[in-house]
């Protein structure tokens, strides 16, 4: 049975203000993938919204095979002449959203870091499946290292997060850095309530199954057959709850205690540490799944940014060597 109350109160308001409008459009379910985007991008903008205004925004194309990724730079008014950058992966199920649905989410992080964000608009599913995302993130992140010196950027000081399927994309990025002999390219994750495992069979997958908690548990494995292409199991590099987890960055775990993945996110936590990796994980309560988006309104969203740009801060905070 669901008990919404267990969600903090202004998380409540936030992921009924979102229902209402999914509720003024057809059913996603019920249009064509294109449609079903479009309608994801209205009803999450006013939520992109307002906050602060930065210095400067590019948009760059990276090369990748014959076209290009599309790479959004967010430049705070406070960001140094050479200093780190948080590559930032959005999330939408490697379905849904885009750099504009997570402007800003990654304004935020930019404001209070003081670091530049370079939000990666990869190649959504299921017309681009498993590994294009992943390989075009890859990419992007070399790029960062290779070219990020003329726009500003200090190439020894690169983090990688993301929330949900961005998440996942983050934390495998890594991992294939590490299995390239490139282990020490990434030198931060921030991972907000990521999904890392496609088999949904958790406890918290059934207790905040559903629309009062913002993401059900046959969404989430409606999303991992667009990523996959069937219901066949996920090979590691998909799922990295399979996969092994030593030599990693430090990673910041942002965990949401009314989210279908909270239990696969505290399990990621316990595995990541029992490999050896610094990990801080908090868990906060009365969240839900996708709640740094309620910024705007919520207390709570509003600790979890300073939360992770503290330790964002405390991680990168090297200067560039001369």
């Amino acid at each position: 049975m669901q008990r919404p109350d267990d969600l903090d109160p202004e998380i409540r308001q936030f992921i009924a203000s979102v229902q209402a409008g999914w509720a003024r459009h057809p059913s996603l379910a019920s249009v064509g993938i294109a449609q079903a985007r479009a309608i994801a991008e209205q009803v999450r903008a006013p939520w992109a919204a307002g906050g602060t205004v930065m210095a400067r925004v590019d948009d760059i194309a990276v090369p990748h095979g014959a076209g290009a990724v599309r790479v959004r730079l967010h430049t705070p008014a406070s960001a140094a002449a050479a200093g780190p950058v948080l590559a930032y992966l959005h999330g939408g199920g490697w379905t849904l959203f885009s750099i504009a649905t997570h402007d800003r989410l990654m304004r935020e992080y930019a404001q209070r870091t003081g670091f530049r964000v370079a939000g990666i608009d990869y190649s959504l599913s299921p017309e681009a499946r498993f590994p294009r995302a992943l390989d075009e993130t890859a990419t992007v992140i070399g790029w960062l290292r290779d070219h990020g010196a003329a726009v500003g950027i200090d190439p020894g000081r690169i983090a990688v997060g993301g929330d949900s399927a961005g998440a996942n994309l983050a934390l495998s990025a890594a991992i294939d850095r590490r299995d390239a002999g490139e282990g020490g390219l990434i030198k931060a994750l921030l991972l907000n309530y990521g999904a890392y495992d496609d088999r949904c069979d958790r406890m918290s997958h059934h207790r905040y199954d559903g629309a009062p908690y913002m993401l059900g548990r046959d969404e989430m494995r409606g999303f991992w057959r667009n990523y996959l292409g069937g219901d066949t199991a996920a090979p590691p590099r998909a799922a990295p709850i399979r996969a092994a987890l030593g030599a990693l960055p430090p990673a910041f775990l942002c965990i949401a205690e009314c989210d279908v993945l909270r239990d696969e996110n505290l399990d990621m936590a316990q595995r990541l540490e029992a490999a050896g990796t610094v990990v801080r994980r908090e868990v906060y309560p009365g969240a839900s799944h996708s709640f740094l988006d309620a910024i705007s309104s919520s207390a709570l969203a509003d600790r979890a940014f300073d939360d992770a740009a503290r330790w964002l801060k405390h991680a990168l905070g090297r200067p560039l060597a001369r």
